[in-house]
């Protein structure tokens, strides 16, 4: 579409040049018209993937931490056929006032077999938890909060919130630093913190906990824009367990604080447009 309109341009230039030399007649008027280049398109879907490596505790309580991919996903941009679009079209933008969308979190299987000190506590599947976001954003601060329902290893609600303060040194570099605060109802906090009568021992005795705040913490993050679609992002996460979660024996016999880093290459796609 592009070649045949240049080349149409092109051919009505060739054939006003003559007649202007001879004076502007009607014709003239008629042939010397202005093609109008085409508007650029907008992409219909635009999201970055992110793929990385992750340092992140064995299991919750646990005082080693394991190596592990990162992997991430972030919507960007949708713009429907209807004209009604959705996000921002530049994927390096941060969003700014109120804005709502999905939450996804993954957790790991824990196997007893693989801890000698959970011996005697039943094996935990993988879970799966997905929810919604809510996120206020300014240019150089931003707050969310999200609620997510397991599936899998757990069925249970949890919440998170928090807030970051935003850095930006250069235009190619964002920080960012915040507090974290999770939650957990009962169904959660039995699952990862709780020790039922039959899975009891004397190094491990029964304990019910109670659904609340799980742990507090705060989080350091960085992203780096190589170019338009490549990009570096990391972040150090440390959190400290609270109320029944901490007080659970499989936290005391671990640790009550949880160190986590991860660190990625993130790629921005276009589809459609």
């Amino acid at each position: 579409m592009l070649t045949r309109l240049a080349t149409a341009s092109s051919f009505a230039l060739g054939l006003a040049l003559p007649a202007y030399a001879a004076g502007p007649t009607q014709t003239d008027a008629e042939t010397n018209v202005m093609v109008p280049a085409p508007a650029p398109t907008k992409p219909q879907l635009m999201f970055t993937l992110r793929g990385g490596v992750a340092s992140t505790p064995e299991y919750f309580g646990s005082e080693e931490n394991a190596i592990g991919p990162d992997l991430g996903f972030t919507f960007n941009y949708l713009a429907l056929r209807s004209g009604r679009t959705f996000g921002n079209p530049d994927p390096w933008a941060d969003s700014m006032g109120l804005t709502f969308g999905g939450s996804f979190r993954f957790i790991q299987e824990r196997k007893t077999d693989d801890f000698n000190e959970l011996a005697g506590l039943e094996d935990i599947d993988a879970a799966v938890e997905l929810g919604v976001s809510m996120r206020y954003g300014t240019e150089n601060f931003a707050a969310f909060g999200e609620v997510r329902r397991g599936f899998g290893g757990h069925e249970g609600w949890v919440g998170e919130v928090g807030a970051d303060a935003i850095l930006r040194p250069t235009d190619r570099l964002r920080l960012s630093m915040g507090p974290r605060l999770f939650f957990g109802d009962d169904a959660y906090s039995d699952t990862y913190f709780g020790i039922t009568p039959a899975e009891s021992s004397a190094a491990l005795p029964a304990y019910d906990p109670e659904g609340g705040m799980v742990s507090a913490g705060v989080e350091f993050g960085a992203r780096y824009q190589i170019n338009d679609v490549w990009g570096l992002e990391g972040a150090v996460t440390w959190e400290k367990f609270t109320d029944d979660a901490a007080d659970s024996p499989i936290v005391k016999q671990g640790s009550d604080e949880q160190w986590g880093v991860r660190f990625g290459v993130t790629r921005v796609f276009s589809i459609g447009g």
